[in-house]
Order: C-alpha cells, then sequence, then structure tokens
C-alpha cells in the first residue's frame, strides 16, 4: 500500500524530477464522458512549492484537460520509473488553465524554456500525493525527447499555430468548452 500525504515531500521532488515523461488525466462530471490521459515531455514540468505544481502545455490535436479543469478543476498527475529503481509518484489536485493576459502568466512562463507552439499553463494545487511501487512497470532506456511537435509548430509559425488552436481547441470530444479559444468560422 502506497503512502497518501498531503504535499510534496523532497524525496518525491527529487524522483518527480528524475523522470523524462509524465501523464496527465482529467475527467468531465459526466458519466458518459471521456476519461482524458495525456503523456507530458520536454522540460515542461516545474515543482512551484510542495503544493503547487505547473506544467507547460504545448498545443496538440485536442484541448481536453482545459476544458475538464473549466468545468470541474480535477486532475491527477503520474511520473513513474522506466529506469533505475521502480517507483510511481501521483498528484492528485485541482487545476486550472493559465493563458497570456492572465496575472500569473508572466510569472509562471519564466520557469519554462522558450518553446515553439505554448498554449497555455496549467497550474495545479496539490492536494494529495501518492507514493506506490511501481514494479509491474517496465524497465526502459530513453533515448531522447522528440522534435516532432516543436517541428510542427516552427513550420506553421506563431499565426498558423494561433489558428490551429482556434479551429482544433476550443471544444473537447465531451462538448464542453476550453477557456480561451473562440472558434472561428472555416472559410
Amino acid at each position: 500500500m502506497g503512502k497518501i500525504l498531503n504535499f510534496i515531500t523532497p524525496a518525491q521532488a527529487t524522483f518527480i524530477r528524475a523522470q523524462p515523461v509524465y501523464f496527465v488525466a482529467t475527467a468531465p462530471r459526466a458519466d458518459n464522458g471521456h476519461v482524458n490521459l495525456s503523456p507530458k515531455g520536454l522540460d515542461s514540468f516545474r515543482m512551484l512549492s510542495p503544493n503547487a505544481v505547473a506544467y507547460l502545455d504545448l498545443t496538440g490535436s485536442g484541448n481536453e484537460t482545459a476544458a475538464h479543469l473549466k468545468e470541474n478543476g480535477r486532475i491527477t498527475l503520474m511520473f513513474c520509473a522506466f529506469e533505475g529503481g521502480p517507483g510511481i509518484v501521483r498528484l492528485y489536485g485541482q487545476g486550472r488553465v493559465v493563458r497570456p493576459g492572465d496575472p500569473d502568466w508572466p510569472g509562471l512562463l519564466r520557469q519554462f524554456p522558450d518553446l515553439p507552439g505554448i498554449r497555455q499553463i496549467v497550474r495545479v494545487d496539490v492536494r494529495h500525493t501518492q507514493t506506490s511501487c511501481g514494479f509491474g512497470v517496465p524497465e526502459m532506456n530513453m533515448l531522447g525527447q522528440r522534435d516532432a511537435l516543436e517541428a510542427w509548430a516552427r513550420r506553421r509559425g506563431p499565426e498558423g499555430v494561433v489558428a490551429y488552436q482556434r479551429l482544433r481547441n476550443n471544444v473537447s470530444i465531451d462538448g464542453l468548452p476550453a477557456p480561451g479559444f473562440a472558434a472561428e468560422p472555416e472559410p
């Protein structure tokens, strides 16, 4: 049985920083809604305090996390070791999307590398952490980060990324609106 705590411990923080990939899960309130689970990487995660974290959310094919957070705020982040000793740390909390124009945007944005295609930052108030063994997670070797997402954003350019966001990131597959992305009519 894993330990459940009300804050991120120094040992958990060290473990989290060592993981090159993590997973973000959210869900709408509706029973027939889709649970969303997204992998993240690219040096996009930061610990702000023992009870607050943030991650840089780059443009993707959907925007489920933002829509779910707007509706109910529930979020879980999971970090698991694929190299070295086994282990899993989950962070449970309330999240919110921070977009350009939000008072928190400049301070949070400074925490991250300058990557193309930035969509938003997700800030999470951590309510609980949980550790577990991770014995069932396979051991694998990290070859490196993929450059496909950055290359895609550079090819489109800032205006092309914004146009894509407006077209593809304004509503979840469950029909929930995502904050900050008004759809523009197609030509």
